[in-house]
């Protein structure tokens, strides 16, 4: 598997994960927040933003997808990181956790834990955002600039629009008219059992926005029901790209759960949610390293 990716900072090594349709820079807000403290690696998964497609051949299915991503974290020196990945990322998070390729992981709204109807519905709007990306460039570039514009864009996803400049809409939604794996990771969702079982021995935390509109916070509870000891984090307000409405808040909670002393024990089953609060901002440091590259995880070339 060939992989586009980021490598920034110093520190615990953590690997992030974007959700369908999306790419690395959906972490963009995140990643300076903590390159002063973690050895942070963005990923373009397979068939989204620069990484190519998977080979012919080989099946659109998380056990591939999983193999492939351990075989990354081998050419790139990994030995186990941290894992955080949103949507399609958080449950692909959860899936590396239980092949025991991770020290850790942060799934933030996760899928593959929603009712039929709800997988539907999550289908449906983010099949009409991709119609809409495919409007010419111009009309939406257009828009975005335009305060009704920009809240039809981007209104389902996020809860700050306000937060994400014309661009970085504009470029959002190209990085969705270009995901070539857009539909064939579709079809692939559509399995039965995409998450079964618990992850046994690893710290897992799962954070839901209590806003989210495309996979209502409610799904939290099948989640915890299935991964009994993990640790939840409720984040106020944020919909189902809480890194654009909150991305303070959400680097507080990945360096919460990276923290090596915090990943030494699991949960109990008497922990109750917490929420997060956020602090005040910290200095971005400006020694971060930035390398930017693609990755054979067979050959580490």
């Amino acid at each position: 598997m060939t992989v586009a990716y980021e490598r920034r900072g110093t520190g615990e090594p953590v690997v992030l994960l974007h959700g369908l349709g999306s790419n690395r820079q959906a972490w963009d807000a995140v990643v300076p927040l903590l390159t002063g403290e973690r050895d942070v690696i963005t990923i373009d998964l397979p068939g989204f933003g620069e990484s190519p497609d998977l080979p012919d051949g080989q099946p659109r299915d998380l056990p591939t997808v999983v193999d492939g991503l351990g075989a990354v974290f081998n050419a790139l020196g990994l030995e186990r990181p941290h894992v955080v990945g949103h949507s399609l990322g958080g449950l692909i998070a959860l899936r590396l956790g239980q092949a025991g390729l991770a020290r850790s992981v942060t799934a933030v709204a996760p899928a593959g834990f929603w009712s039929q109807a709800e997988r539907w519905y999550a289908f449906a709007v983010l099949n009409g955002a991709r119609q809409i990306a495919r409007l010419p460039e111009p009309i939406t570039a257009w828009l975005s600039q335009t305060i009704l514009g920009h809240a039809a864009l981007t209104g389902t996803l996020y809860t700050r629009a306000d937060q994400s400049t014309p661009d970085a809409v504009t470029a959002a939604l190209r990085a969705l008219r270009q995901a070539v794996a857009f539909q064939s990771t579709m079809r692939a969702g559509r399995a039965g059992d995409l998450f079964v079982g618990d992850v046994p021995d690893l710290p897992v935390t799962i954070a839901w926005g209590t806003a989210d509109r495309i996979l209502p916070a409610r799904q939290a509870a099948r989640a915890a029901a299935m991964i009994p000891m993990m640790r939840m984090v409720w984040l106020p307000e944020c919909s189902h790209v809480p890194m654009n409405d909150a991305p303070q808040l959400i680097s507080q909670v990945i360096l919460q759960a990276t923290t090596p002393n915090s990943t030494t024990e699991r949960r109990n089953t008497n922990s109750t949610p917490e929420i997060a609060v956020p602090r005040q901002p910290t200095g971005i440091p400006s020694s971060a390293r930035h390398v930017r590259s693609a990755v054979n995880g067979h050959t580490n070339s």
